[in-house]
C-alpha cells in the first residue's frame, strides 16, 4: 500500500486525536493510532478505552488497509519534519517506510484487529449550545473535580439538564462550582456525569462555534468539522449537591477580585506546607489576610479595602483552594455569603452575566489556636 501526504497536514491530523492516547495503560495496543485507509480516505483513531477521537483527510492511495501505528513515534517523526511531502509505503514484514526528499524512517506496524471497537455515535439525545459557553463552563468547573477514586461519581463533572437550563457541577467536597447556561432548556431533567480526561479534552477541541452533544446511556458524543470525540459516562448517581449550598449566608463581603488574589498569591508563599491555611479577619471596611509557616517561623499579613454588611469574623480557608476559586474568577468586584467560622462560604461575582449562572462555594478550615 502506498500514498503520500504533506507533513504539515499529516501533523494537523495526528495532533487532533493524539490526546486521545494514554499515558500509561498495560494494553500496549492503545499506545497506537488505528490509521485505516478507505477509497482515498486516510482515516486516523485513538482511544484510551474511556475518550476516543477520530479525524480523516483525502489522501491519494492504490489500495485499502488497516493497522496499527506506534503513536508517539509517528507523532514526534512527522512534527520534527518541518514541511514535506512524505511517502508512506508497507512491506511484508511488517514495516511501514517513510520516505522524504532527504530521508527514509521504518516504523513497525501490527495488525487492526486487536484494536478496540470505537463507539458509534447515537444520537438519541442532543443539546445544541454555543462553543464560546460550553469552554466557559468547562473553564469554570473542572478544577474542582474530585481526584479520590473512592467517590467516583465526583471524578466527573456532572451535567443537569432541566427547565431553568444545562447546569454544569464539579466537587471535591472541599470546593464546589455551579455554572448554568439558561439560554438552553429541556423539558425533562436528567443527569450525565462526563470523566475528568474527557472533560478537559473536550475543552481543548471546542471552539466558540455553536455546536451540538449526542447523548445515551453511557455515551456522550460530538462531532466538530472534521473531528469525532465520544467519550464514556460514568455510571454512578452524582451527590445532591444542593443540601450543601448554604440558603441563608446574611453576612456579605464585597471585593476585588484582582486584589484579593494578589494577596491569596503571596500568602501561598508563608502557609505551612502540610497545612495550608490563611485566616481572613473581616470589619466593616477593610480585610485583613494573614498567613503563617510555623515550621520555618515566617508570617505575613495584608490588609485590604473591602466593603463588609455584618458582625466581625475570623474565618480560616485552605489557601491554595482559595487561589483556586479566584484564579478562577474573572476580573471585578466579587462577594462572599458567610455566616459562621465554620459553615460553607458563597462566593459570587457581583455582576452577573445575561442568561449564565456562577456560584462557588469554599468549605472553610478550622483556624489554628
Amino acid at each position: 500500500m502506498n500514498f503520500k501526504i504533506n507533513s504539515k497536514q499529516l501533523d494537523k491530523l495526528l495532533g487532533k486525536v493524539f490526546p486521545a492516547i494514554p499515558v500509561r495503560t498495560t494494553m500496549s495496543v492503545l499506545e497506537n493510532f488505528l490509521f485505516e485507509v478507505e477509497d482515498g480516505v486516510l482515516t486516523v483513531s485513538a482511544t484510551d478505552l474511556e475518550i476516543a477521537l477520530r479525524t480523516s483527510l483525502n489522501v491519494d492511495a492504490d489500495e485499502n488497509l488497516s493497522m496499527v501505528v506506534p503513536a508517539k513515534l509517528l507523532f514526534d517523526v512527522v512534527k520534527s519534519l518541518g514541511d514535506t511531502m512524505i511517502s508512506f509505503a508497507t512491506e511484508s514484514n511488517q514495516k511501514m517506510i517513510l520516505t522524504t526528499e532527504n530521508g527514509q524512517y521504518a516504523i513497525g506496524f501490527a495488525s487492526a484487529e486487536e484494536f478496540p471497537k470505537l463507539p458509534v455515535i447515537q444520537k438519541e439525545k442532543s443539546i445544541t449550545l454555543s462553543g464560546k459557553t460550553l469552554k466557559k463552563a468547562i473553564d469554570k468547573t473542572s478544577f474542582a473535580i474530585s481526584k479520590e477514586a473512592m467517590r467516583p461519581a465526583m471524578m466527573g463533572a456532572l451535567l443537569e439538564c432541566t427547565e431553568g437550563g444545562l447546569t454544569f457541577v464539579a466537587t471535591d467536597g472541599h470546593r464546589l462550582v455551579k455554572f448554568i447556561d439558561q439560554k438552553v432548556t429541556f423539558t425533562e431533567h436528567e443527569n450525565y456525569i462526563l470523566p475528568e480526561r474527557a472533560v478537559g479534552v473536550l475543552g481543548k477541541l471546542v471552539n466558540d462555534n455553536d455546536l451540538t452533544l449526542f447523548l445515551s446511556e453511557t455515551h456522550l458524543s460530538f462531532v466538530m468539522d472534521d473531528v469525532e470525540f465520544s467519550s464514556r459516562l460514568i455510571a454512578q448517581k452524582y451527590p445532591d449537591y444542593t443540601s450543601v449550598i448554604p440558603i441563608e449566608n446574611e453576612n456579605k463581603l464585597k471585593i476585588h477580585r484582582g486584589d484579593l488574589h494578589a494577596a491569596i498569591k503571596r500568602m501561598l508563599l508563608f502557609s505551612t506546607s502540610n497545612y495550608q491555611q490563611v485566616k481572613f479577619s473581616i470589619s466593616a471596611s477593610s480585610l485583613e489576610v494573614s498567613s503563617e509557616d510555623i515550621d520555618k517561623g515566617s508570617s505575613a499579613k495584608e490588609t485590604i479595602g473591602c466593603t463588609y454588611t455584618g458582625e466581625p469574623m475570623d474565618i480560616g480557608f485552605n489557601t491554595a483552594y482559595a487561589n483556586d476559586i479566584l484564579t478562577h474568577l474573572d476580573e471585578g468586584e466579587i462577594q462572599f455569603k458567610l455566616h459562621s467560622p465554620t459553615k460553607a462560604c458563597v462566593i459570587e461575582p457581583v455582576e452577573k452575566t445575561a442568561d449564565e449562572e456562577l456560584l462557588m462555594l469554599l468549605m472553610p478550615v478550622r483556624l489554628n489556636s
